[in-house]
């Protein structure tokens, strides 16, 4: 029970933590940038360390293979709400693309897939979702709403609650929910709820939209995770992973910031 709480207390934590900077950052530095950050392992890394700390490697493994088949579903999630956030409200496109995502977990989970027809799935899923939701991915905030002392403090609020439904939920559900637990787009759920009020739907569409690049490299560093933590252990398997995914992001940073246009002096 005490690294249940642990592992709650961390989640809640580094949740709020990088949905906070991210909203901060979209609205000062545009969308990429917000995304690049909320990609990041931050709220699944605290969960396998903490299932770590009462489990074997074996396992992990069966957890991140259901995790990788869940993760196939985040790419349709971010797609539903990219195409109705263009002109509905923050619960319908929201509740539709969780209920996507919903579905396609329950299902994909329930079949028992291999690492190879997830792989293929992944490939299929992600790839299908960046070619689609290439037209969302430029649009802009609208005018930035002054800032209230409450502010920040509820944006904090609202991401701690819905990790702590999630984890606690995952509990509740048994061992074999672990993986699930640990992927549920916290992240990407909290960013919307926070800022789809604030920016408007379009503009937290490009966000998510341009999440996809970062989530691929988050989804790289799974896979080797799966394929590494009986042979390697679990920490050095998590050190792996972690790298694998941070690397990627700071790569498409440097790649962004290359290409973006030149400022005239």
């Amino acid at each position: 029970m005490t690294s249940l709480w642990l592992a709650l207390a961390a989640k809640m934590a580094s949740s709020a933590a990088v949905v906070v900077a991210a909203s901060l950052i979209v609205e000062r530095s545009g969308p990429v940038m917000g995304a690049l950050v909320a990609t990041l392992p931050i709220s699944a890394g605290p969960a396998y360390v903490f299932l770590a700390l009462d489990h074997t490697p074996e396992f992990l493994a069966k957890s991140a293979l259901a995790s990788l088949a869940v993760n196939v579903g985040t790419a349709p999630f971010i797609l539903t709400y990219a195409i109705l956030a263009q002109r509905s409200g923050l619960l319908l496109s929201l509740g539709c693309a969780f209920a996507v995502w919903l579905s396609l977990a329950t299902l994909l989970t329930s079949l028992e897939l291999g690492f190879g027809t997830v792989a293929a799935l992944t490939v299929l899923s992600y790839g299908g979702a960046y070619l689609l939701t290439r037209r969302y991915r430029k649009a802009l905030p609208r005018a930035r709403a002054r800032g209230r002392w409450w502010d920040l403090p509820a944006r904090a609020a609202t991401v701690m609650c819905v990790v702590a439904a999630v984890v606690l939920a995952g509990r509740w559900l048994g061992p074999r929910a672990a993986g699930i637990a640990a992927l549920t787009p916290v992240v990407l759920t909290s960013l919307t709820l926070v800022l789809h009020p604030r920016a408007g739907g379009p503009a937290t569409a490009a966000i998510l939209a341009n999440s996809i690049p970062g989530m691929l490299g988050f989804t790289v560093g799974l896979a080797t995770f799966y394929q590494t933590v009986v042979a390697l252990g679990s920490a050095t398997a998590l050190a792996l992973a972690l790298g694998i995914s941070v690397a990627w992001n700071a790569a498409l940073l440097a790649l962004n910031l290359r290409t973006a246009p030149k400022k005239l002096p």
